[in-house]
């Protein structure tokens, strides 16, 4: 069993200027990010310039953010929002939808698509194998702010770690399953799979069925929000819920992209 180090959120402190980690692991994920969608432009079966993945970025930083930030806001606490809408503005105090972030991408993304012209499974089948990336920098976020903290152990495992600021019970490290699940497991996944030309949509249909999958899993070890507990059957969270719809979504869109003629995106 571990104690969890206490990190301090602030990871640098200019004068009254602080930058937190969270804000770095953002950074960090969108240069991953722009480095990982470069390197998709040098496969024989992407019709993508550098000059347009840097063009794209600007579309994903913003439905990232913003989406991310409303999404949060909006599926999971808008009461306490509305109350205090300028709490809305505090993204360095934590609080980020990756559910909100996904619909802030997919509407990005379809802008960028209408504005280039081009088919928008071609755009989202071109970033969903980068996606996984930004996803494992962000629970490391998570796991430093000492948030999304994991349910206590009752069966004792090795790994389990005590959260000082939760109380003196040992925990999953649930932040650290997400990383490792919906992050690294899931880019190894797609970026071998999308290696290749595949039938449009259907790398997109893995990512959503694979990380919905992931999601429902390690959410069993994640503690319940405090605000909404369990909100189905008992032992159904939100995350939950909400993952439910992207695996239904993602195998659609496997089904379709396969037994469609085959557009290669």
């Amino acid at each position: 069993m571990f104690v969890r180090p206490d990190f301090d959120p602030i990871a640098l402190s200019v004068g009254p200027l602080s930058v937190y980690w969270y804000g770095v692991m953002y950074l960090a994920s969108f240069l991953v990010g722009w480095a990982l969608a470069n390197a998709r432009t040098r496969l024989a079966h992407i019709e993508w310039s550098r000059e347009q993945v840097g063009d794209f970025l600007f579309y994903v930083v913003l439905g990232v953010v913003l989406g991310g930030r409303l999404g949060y806001v909006l599926l999971y606490q808008p009461g306490a929002y509305f109350a205090h809408p300028l709490h809305i503005l505090y993204v360095w105090d934590g609080g980020m939808s990756f559910h909100g972030g996904l619909i802030g991408v997919a509407a990005a993304s379809l802008l960028f698509a209408w504005r280039g012209q081009r088919h928008w499974f071609d755009v989202i089948d071109f970033v969903a194998p980068i996606v996984p990336i930004g996803l494992f920098l962000g629970r490391i976020g998570n796991f430093i702010n000492g948030e999304l903290v994991g349910r206590i152990v009752h069966t004792p495992v090795p790994w389990a770690m005590v959260y000082p600021q939760v109380g003196p019970n040992p925990r999953h490290p649930s932040e650290l399953y997400e990383a490792c699940l919906e992050g690294l497991l899931l880019f190894v996944l797609l970026w071998f799979f999308a290696l290749r030309p595949r039938p449009r949509g259907v790398v997109t249909g893995v990512f959503l069925t694979g990380y919905g999958c992931a999601r429902f899993v390690a959410e069993f070890f994640r503690q319940p929000d405090p605000f909404a507990g369990f909100v189905a059957f008992g032992w159904m969270t939100l995350g939950q819920v909400y993952s439910l719809p992207m695996i239904a979504i993602g195998v659609a869109l496997m089904i379709w992209g396969y037994t469609r003629r085959p557009g290669i995106a």
